[in-house]
């Protein structure tokens, strides 16, 4: 069978099976690698990275060239868009990121969705330059955060929160949230077909912050803003593969298939292969799903785990990735251990 393109990536997300499947790894542009500490230092600060081609282009092709990868992730950040949407982020060392705290949904349209995807014309510039300089056999990932993980951040101020303000609005002001997320979602939407547009062959959204919501809520904050999101793009024309990534949506992943639209599901670490073979489509894509701690590790627990993982989903369109990102810590020899344990068939 020929590949679409030539891109085993881009096969497994139209619903083939691809002995062995493609890989690549969530933030496998990141600190692990001492080619983007280098690049890195270059930046004045984070923002500044994100926001400068040169750079940002480098950092998603350095894990390209150094692996191999299947497929390229454009290097950004989810909150690009509230800083584009007119709030105040930045992002402190040892802090994380910090957000201007809003009061309601009014203090989200100080610029237009439309605008604010403007403003955000370095990010498809690096799409571009990425795009020229990637091999044929490796796909090109835009990305975004979904609505409610991007909201909970102008709700918290910040990541390392118990997320109780943001679950708080949910259950007591549903609407203000739901307006909240309609404006980001439209603003996204925007944003997202202008990745398309500069040369992304495929999309994912990350839903960082989906785990241990009730159902009831889960309904209303992940599944029913995920699926507006995905069809407004497919209403502006955008028909690459969606990606969504639930993370930590645990049994609700089967209604989040099913309800949003998403072309393919990434699973978190915790995900069951069992649960996944028996509660899915048998030709639904799955991406995932081994642990990052696991990846620092090392060893021959490592080795049994991506056996484990390669013997699960056999037969199914999947793709090989972490659960989570690649962390600072992880030595790149078990990352090419991983990969040559993958390849070899």
């Amino acid at each position: 069978m020929t590949a679409i393109g030539g891109k085993k990536f881009l096969d497994v997300l139209s619903g083939q099976a691809v002995s062995p499947p493609p890989v690549w790894m969530m933030r496998q542009a990141g600190r692990h690698l001492p080619e983007y500490l280098e690049t890195r230092s270059r930046a004045r600060d984070f923002l500044d990275f994100c926001y400068t081609p040169s750079l940002a282009a480098e950092a998603t092709l350095q894990p390209v060239r150094r692996y191999g990868m299947d497929a390229a992730i454009l290097f950004a950040d989810i909150l690009l868009i509230l800083d584009a949407m007119g709030l105040n982020v930045a992002f402190e060392k040892g802090e994380g990121p910090l957000v201007e705290v809003i009061s309601g949904p009014a203090d989200l349209e100080r610029v237009k969705p439309q605008a604010a995807a403007d403003k955000l014309s370095p990010v498809y510039e690096t799409v571009s330059r990425v795009k020229a300089a990637l091999p044929p056999s490796c796909a090109l990932i835009g990305f975004a955060g979904s609505p409610w993980t991007v909201t909970l951040y102008a709700v918290e101020g910040r990541g390392k929160t118990d997320k109780s303000m943001a679950w708080r609005w949910a259950h007591g002001r549903p609407a203000d949230l739901a307006a909240a997320m309609d404006l980001v979602g439209e603003a996204t939407a925007h944003y997202l077909a202008r990745q398309v547009e500069a040369g992304a062959e495929a999309l994912m959204l990350f839903d960082s912050w989906a785990e241990g919501l009730p159902d009831n809520i889960f309904e209303e904050v992940i599944i029913a803003p995920t699926r507006k999101l995905v069809a407004r793009l497919r209403g502006m024309g955008v028909t690459v593969p969606i990606i969504g990534f639930p993370r930590g949506a645990g049994v609700m992943v089967p209604d989040y298939v099913a309800a949003t639209g998403v072309t393919g599901v990434g699973l978190d670490t915790a995900a069951l292969p069992k649960f996944i073979n028996s509660t899915l489509p048998p030709n639904f894509p799955v991406q995932g799903h081994l642990d990052p701690l696991l990846l620092i590790e090392g060893g021959a627990r490592l080795d049994a785990r991506v056996d484990q993982l390669l013997d699960a989903y056999r037969g199914r369109p999947h793709i090989f990735n972490l659960g989570h990102g690649v962390r600072p810590e992880t030595p790149i020899a078990n990352v090419e251990r991983v990969l040559a344990r993958i390849r070899k068939g």
